[in-house]
This record gives structure tokens, C-alpha cells and sequence, in this order.
């Protein structure tokens, strides 16, 4: 295509994507229908500029299989949230994390325990599905309302695709740029520890508000009726302990996960005494408690496979959609243009964050936001003199992080299918996720000057 033709494309595509997007959230449609919409009306408009339908399928093909990991970490992590609760790990941790955070700043404690967890076990949706969930039944038990507690959660697992050494994310980025793990967690610092420091400050200071509403009474009388309803002990929380161990010493998404959910199902039926009918409708269907006290089964529910399909099907919209927008080369030019503006080292730190956000809220997915960036500004950096280590650190900051606060990206719409609440209410409380890039883009106009005088890495 002839650039200004083929960005008039581009901007039609973009806007008749997002139009439906935001058309299938504001009318409650099922927001696959709206990729869907993108995908048709983005191969029309390829075919009429020269590429043919089957060319145009078979990037959309390859896309699709590409991420079929994807899908099952999605069926995975439906099945062992429910699992999880049947089988008494989330009622135990509930039931005896009531006994020790009654007098504590829970907000604070809580996007710390995040920030750890999720560190050790490098997946942000593993971290939210699993610990987050009981931190997040913990939370309501005492009062504190749902939103500013998903976005407490949400902020601490999101550490994981930003700085874990085992997280996929993580690892494209050093891929993309050319980079190794020592070298991107000691620059990473830089910009990470005021980034916590001001989100740690933020969640304490929200956390003064709570401390002194927790009736202690309402907490006595949950944890009998789970003590009543489950078989609760310590030992199942080895349980957890064991997942996060098998995540650190390097055991992959997949299979700690099915061990997970394997040996949620084992506990289940012969320690909870769970009949196994039972066990399998709660991993189809999702797990409903009867405790006997309505606002505490409104905690103990969820998961679930069949509710995650309908974002299976999201998932494959978002993905065929960069993969015909991958495929046709459509953005590398429009990078170009936007690169041969840039004058100043914090200039290029500030768009090269604006671009990893834009891409990653344009095409719904978090790696076109990495990639696209990290291969096209290469050159960039190094006409700048600048280290590859700054434009990796850059985009982890930006189009990493700020995933979950757009309503159709896929991280966020598989959080709202957990939990049932949506990136528009938790998103002013997710800090970390949008402190970051600000952080970042203020680092990179403040302190840029010093990195003309370092020496380029792996030139």
C-alpha cells in the first residue's frame, strides 16, 4: 500500500474494530462478537488492496494456533479456581487468614503478598486465580469493597509479566531486544522500586480507611459455617506452598498447573468428601457453596469451564486480528513515522512507551505491544546511544503493565469472567499498572542525560 492510502486503512480498521468493541461493552454483547466484527471487516479491506482471502486465512490460522497454550492455561485456570475452592485450600486460607489480619493494613499486606507471590510464581493470572482469590475472599469478609480490593490484587500479580524471570512475558521482551536476565532485573529496579514505593504509600494510606470496620462478630460466624461446611486444616496449605516452590525452581505454566488442579481434585473427593458428579459439575459449571450465610457463598463461588469459553472465543478474535495486522505489515510503517520525529533520549523513552500502550491497547494482547516495539525502535536506541536494557525496561513498564486497565483486553476480560467485576470499577484502584509507565516516561525526560556517556551493550 502507498503509506498515507495505507494508514487511511489502518485508522478504518482501527476505528471499525474499536467501534464494535465498545459497542458490545456499553450494550452487554458477548465481546467476541465485536473481534469478530473487526477480523471480517479488516479482511474486506485487505482483499481490496491486494491480498487475497486465502493468504489472509492463513495468517489468521497461524495466529490461532500459535496461542493455543493460551487457551488451555484459560481452561486450566477456570477449573482450578473452582476446584480449589471444593477441594477446601480457599476456605482454609480464608478461614485462618481471618485470625491474623483483623488488626492489620489489609490493602498494604495484600498487594505485598501479591507482588511476592507473583514474583515466584511467574504468571499474573496463576497468582490472581489462585491467592488472589482467597485474599480477595479475606477482603470482602471484612467489608472492604470488592473493586479497591481486585485492583490491590490485581496490581501486586502484575509484577509477574514485569520483572519475573519464569514469566513468558518477561522472556519475549529479553528475546525481542537482545538482552539477558541480570542485566534487565538490575535496570529494571531503577524505575520498579519508586513504583512500589509510591503504590505501597498509596495502598497503605487507602488502608487506614478499613482497619477500624471490621465487625468481629460477622468474622466469628463466617469462619464457623466454613468450618462447618469444609474439613479445614493446615495442612492444606501446603498445598499452595508446593504450586509456588514448583514455579520457582522453574516447573512451566502448564504442568503446575495441572498438577494443581489434579491435586485439588484428589483432595476434593477423598479429604472434603466430594462426590465425584459433584467435582466434575464444578469444574464445568463453576463451584457453589452452601454455607448457609448468602454473603458468604457470594465469596466461596466461581471458576469454572464452561464460563472461560466464551473467552476462548475472545482470545481468538483479538489474536486473528493482530495476526492479519502482523501479517499485511501494517503498523511497522506507521512505527517508522512516528520514530523519525523523535529528537530527544526522553522523547524516545516517552513514545516508545506510548506505542508499547497504544499497540497493546489496539490489538487487545500484551506481546504485539512488546514485539513491534522492541524490534522496530531498536535502531532507534542506538542512533541515540542508548541501551537496549532502557528499551526493554520501557515497554515491561508501559504496554506490560497497563494490560488489565483496558475493559477489552484479554487480560482484563478473563479477570471480569473470575471475578465479576470490571476493569471500569477496579481500575483506579490498580496503582501499580498505571504509576509505572508515568514513572518511567518522568525517569526517562529526568535522567537520560547520564546514559550518553555509558558505553552501548552488545553492540
Amino acid at each position: 500500500m502507498e503509506n498515507n492510502k495505507g494508514f487511511k486503512h489502518i485508522y478504518m480498521i482501527f476505528a471499525v474494530s474499536m467501534g464494535a468493541i465498545a459497542t458490545c461493552i456499553i450494550r452487554n454483547i458477548p465481546l467476541f462478537y465485536g473481534f469478530f466484527i473487526g477480523v471480517f471487516f479488516s479482511v474486506i479491506v485487505f482483499m481490496r488492496n491486494g491480498f487475497s482471502f486465502i493468504a489472509l486465512m492463513k495468517m489468521i490460522l497461524k495466529g490461532v494456533k500459535e496461542c493455543f497454550s493460551v487457551y488451555i492455561i484459560v481452561l486450566l485456570m477456570g477449573s482450578i479456581i473452582a476446584v480449589w475452592i471444593a477441594s477446601g485450600t480457599v476456605p482454609t486460607m480464608i478461614y485462618y487468614g481471618f485470625d491474623y489480619i483483623v488488626h492489620m493494613n489489609y490493602l498494604l499486606a495484600c498487594f505485598m503478598i501479591m507482588v511476592m507471590i507473583s514474583f515466584a510464581m511467574g504468571t499474573a493470572f496463576g497468582t490472581i486465580s489462585t491467592i488472589g482469590i482467597a485474599l480477595l475472599g479475606i477482603g470482602k469478609g471484612l467489608s472492604i469493597p470488592e473493586p479497591i480490593l481486585l485492583g490491590t490484587i490485581i496490581s501486586g500479580a502484575f509484577i509477574a509479566d514485569k520483572i519475573s524471570p519464569i514469566s513468558a512475558l518477561v522472556n519475549l521482551t529479553m528475546n525481542t531486544t537482545d538482552i539477558k536476565y541480570k542485566d534487565f532485573f538490575k535496570h529494571m529496579l531503577v524505575t520498579l522500586i519508586p513504583t512500589l514505593i509510591i503504590s505501597s504509600t498509596i495502598y497503605y494510606i487507602l488502608g487506614r480507611n478499613f482497619t477500624g470496620e471490621v465487625d468481629l462478630l460477622t468474622l466469628r460466624e463466617y469462619q464457623r459455617n466454613i468450618f462447618n461446611t469444609f474439613t479445614i486444616s493446615l495442612a492444606l496449605l501446603l498445598f499452595p506452598i508446593i504450586m509456588i516452590l514448583l514455579a520457582v525452581i522453574g516447573v512451566k505454566v502448564i504442568p503446575n498447573m495441572t498438577f494443581s488442579l489434579l491435586g485439588g481434585i484428589v483432595i476434593g473427593i477423598f479429604f472434603q468428601k466430594i462426590e465425584i458428579h459433584e467435582m466434575i459439575h464444578a469444574i464445568l459449571f463453576g463451584y457453589r457453596s452452601r454455607t448457609g450465610i448468602e454473603a458468604l457463598d457470594g465469596i466461596l463461588r466461581g471458576g469454572g469451564i464452561v464460563p472461560m469459553i466464551e473467552v476462548i472465543f475472545i482470545i481468538i478474535g483479538a489474536v486473528a486480528l493482530n495476526s492479519v495486522f502482523e501479517g499485511t505489515n501494517t503498523i511497522a510503517p506507521m512505527i517508522d513515522k512516528m520514530a523519525s520525529k523523535i529528537k530527544t533520549k526522553g522523547a524516545l523513552i516517552a513514545r516508545t512507551c506510548i506505542l508499547s500502550i497504544a499497540l497493546t491497547t489496539v490489538t487487545c494482547d500484551q506481546t504485539v505491544g512488546i514485539l513491534l516495539p522492541g524490534k522496530f525502535l531498536k535502531r532507534k536506541y542506538k542512533e541515540f546511544k542508548m541501551k537496549k536494557i532502557t528499551l526493554a525496561r520501557s515497554i515491561a513498564d508501559a504496554g506490560t503493565t497497563i494490560a488489565p486497565l483496558i475493559p477489552w483486553n484479554v487480560n482484563a476480560i478473563i479477570i471480569t469472567v473470575i471475578t465479576g467485576v470490571g476493569a471500569t470499577e477496579y481500575g483506579p484502584y490498580a496503582v501499580l499498572c498505571y504509576i509505572s509507565p508515568l514513572v518511567t516516561i518522568l525517569f526517562g525526560y529526568l535522567f537520560t542525560n547520564r546514559e550518553s556517556k555509558e558505553k552501548l551493550v552488545n553492540e
